[in-house]
């Protein structure tokens, strides 16, 4: 099949060789893979076949293609899990500086409890919306260097702070001025991380790049057997956690 072929350039880019006119299937495996089609080479021209072009593949892209990350519609519906995510982490009581310093000294639990149930309902809830048909997923790459080193920072700065970024947003709306430093710092390192943003993907984003792996694939697991397995045994913990610590 004509067009299929292609390769990654780095950076999150990649090349379509020899593109057909119908641009779905390109679009969307770009989507799947955290992609952009930057390039499209064509290696000859025939007559009697079409080549799709990249002004073809946008224009495609702009009319059917809702869930791009600046559509109106994602930007509504990005808004609107946003105030509904701050007002759970606010009434989950998980924007308290004591509750989240009472985690790491484990004396208070509720991160924890909250934690193990955004996961529990978060997995049912994902894979079965994408057993309907109703979702896709975007399964970020695993790249041991950058995810160690962002760990640590991510770490570190929750150590000092007291507060990571979703609850220290939280933490601010709910009047807790302390978190101001951690919004100005949140503000700098995106900045900063946008600037090196291609140093990083041609540098650490190479070491150990294991591309979209998630748990059943490491496990050698059925999707619907890591469910029965992992879910029961999260509900165990969270359940143990619940009467050790209530």
């Amino acid at each position: 099949m004509r067009g299929l072929a292609g390769c990654l350039c780095g950076d999150g880019l990649a090349v379509v060789i020899d593109p057909r006119r119908d641009v779905d299937d390109y679009l969307r495996l770009a989507r799947e893979n955290d992609l952009s089609i930057a390039y499209v080479l064509e290696t000859h021209r025939q007559e009697d076949f079409e080549f799709g072009i990249p002004a073809q593949a946008h224009e495609q892209n702009e009319k059917n293609d809702p869930g791009k990350p600046d559509s109106a519609r994602q930007l509504v519906l990005g808004l609107s899990f946003g105030v509904v995510f701050g007002f759970l982490l606010q009434k989950g009581g998980v924007a308290r500086y004591e509750v989240l310093m009472g985690q790491f000294f484990l004396t208070d639990f509720t991160v924890l409890k909250v934690m193990l149930t955004a996961i529990i309902v978060g997995m049912l809830g994902v894979f079965s919306l994408r057993a309907l048909g109703l979702v896709d997923l975007h399964v970020k790459p695993t790249r041991y260097a950058a995810n160690i080193a962002g760990g640590l920072l991510f770490g570190i700065g929750l150590g000092l702070l007291g507060y990571c970024p979703g609850t220290g947003v939280a933490a601010l709306g709910q009047g807790n001025y302390d978190a101001i430093a951690g919004i100005l710092g949140l503000m700098a390192g995106s900045y900063f991380y946008a600037e090196t943003s291609g140093f990083i993907g041609s540098t650490i984003h190479k070491l150990g790049n294991r591309g979209g792996i998630m748990l059943p694939d490491l496990l050698g697991m059925r999707l619907a057997a890591f469910l029965a397995v992992f879910v029961p045994l999260l509900v165990l913990g969270l359940f143990v956690i619940a009467q050790l610590a209530p």
